[in-house]
C-alpha cells in the first residue's frame, strides 16, 4: 500500500488556482492509497486537456495519449497485462466529444478498468469553448448566442452502454469523491465516475457556489435497479443534482474473462520465441 507522499512526484500541477482538477487529483491519490493499489502495478492513461495532465502528477505508470484516445491506450495496457490496475482520467470534451465512440464501446465490453471524468462543462485548455456537457443556452467563445443542443447525460450513457459501476461525484466534496473512486477501483468491471467540477477561468455559470447550492448525496436508492438509476439520472438536474452511486452490477463477466489467451497468464508473459511468421510474410510479399 502506497502513502500519499509515495504517490506524489516532484512535478507541480500548472492548473489555474481554484480549479477542480486539484481536488480531483487529491481524491484520486487518496483513493489509490486507501484501495491498497501498488504504484508499480498501476497505470493511469489520459487524453489531452487540462486535467489529462493527471498522469504527470501521480507517481504510478502513466500514458498521456492523443485527444479522446485515453480509453484505447488503457485498453491496450489492460489486455497486454490484465493483472495491472488500469485507470483513465480525462475531461468531458475528451470523453463525450472526440472520444465518444471509444467511451460507448468500452462500456459495453465491461473491461475491468476505472474511468474518472473531469466534467467542467467546457473546453478549458483551448480557451473556453462549449463541450458536450455544456447546458443549453450556455454562452461561450464558440457559442456567443448560446448552445442550441441539449447536453449529453453521462450517467445515463454509461448505464445504457453497459458500465457496471456508475457514479457521479463533485470535485469540492473530496472525501465523498474519494469513497466513490475507492468503490470503483475495487469493483470487478467497468467503473465510471463522472465528476462535476468548476472551471474558474472560463465557466462562470457552473461555479463552486452554484454547485454547492444544488448537489446532495443520494440516499435510499437501490443501486441494483437499472431503471431507477436511469430515472434518477434523467429527472434531477438544475435545482437539485444528486451525487453518489447510481448503478452497481456485480456479476456481469468482464471482457478479460472471455479471452482464452490470458486465462493462465498475462499476454506479456507468453513465450513467442518459437513463433515463425516467415511463411505468412512470404504469402503476402
Amino acid at each position: 500500500m502506497a502513502s500519499i507522499a509515495e504517490l506524489t512526484p516532484k512535478e507541480t500541477p500548472t492548473w489555474c488556482p481554484g480549479c477542480g482538477d486539484f481536488t480531483i487529483l487529491s481524491s484520486l491519490k487518496n483513493a489509490i492509497a486507501e484501495a491498497g493499489l501498488k504504484p508499480e502495478e498501476t497505470v493511469i492513461a489520459s487524453g489531452i486537456g487540462c486535467g489529462s495532465k493527471a498522469p504527470h502528477y501521480v507517481k504510478t505508470y502513466g500514458f498521456e495519449s492523443l485527444h479522446g484516445r485515453g480509453i484505447p491506450a488503457a485498453t491496450g495496457a489492460k489486455l497486454a497485462n490484465h493483472k495491472l490496475n488500469v485507470l483513465v482520467v480525462a475531461g468531458d470534451g475528451d470523453t463525450y466529444g472526440i472520444g465518444c465512440n471509444h467511451f460507448m464501446h468500452t462500456m459495453r465490453r465491461n473491461l475491468n478498468m476505472t474511468f474518472v471524468i473531469q466534467d467542467n462543462a467546457i473546453y478549458g485548455l483551448t480557451k473556453g469553448q462549449t463541450s458536450p456537457t455544456s447546458q443549453q443556452g450556455f454562452k461561450s467563445n464558440s457559442t456567443p448566442t448560446g448552445v442550441l443542443e441539449e447536453p449529453v447525460n453521462p450517467v445515463r450513457w454509461a448505464i445504457i452502454a453497459g458500465a457496471t459501476y456508475v457514479a457521479r461525484g463533485y470535485a469540492m466534496d473530496i472525501n465523498h469523491l474519494k469513497e466513490l473512486i475507492v468503490g470503483a477501483l475495487k469493483h470487478n468491471g467497468m467503473s465510471v465516475v463522472d465528476v462535476l467540477q468548476p472551471c474558474v477561468t472560463y465557466n462562470k455559470v457552473n461555479t463552486a457556489p452554484w454547485y454547492n447550492e444544488r448537489v446532495y448525496h443520494i440516499k435510499d436508492h437501490n443501486v441494483k435497479d437499472k431503471e431507477a438509476a436511469m430515472k434518477l439520472a434523467d429527472n434531477e438536474w438544475g435545482d437539485k443534482i444528486p451525487i453518489g452511486l447510481f448503478y452497481h452490477e456485480k456479476d456481469k463477466p468482464t471482457y478479460e474473462e472471455g479471452i482464452p489467451q490470458i486465462a493462465k497468464q498475462p499476454l506479456k508473459d507468453h513465450d513467442i520465441s518459437n513463433v515463425d511468421i516467415s511463411k505468412l510474410l512470404l504469402k503476402y510479399k
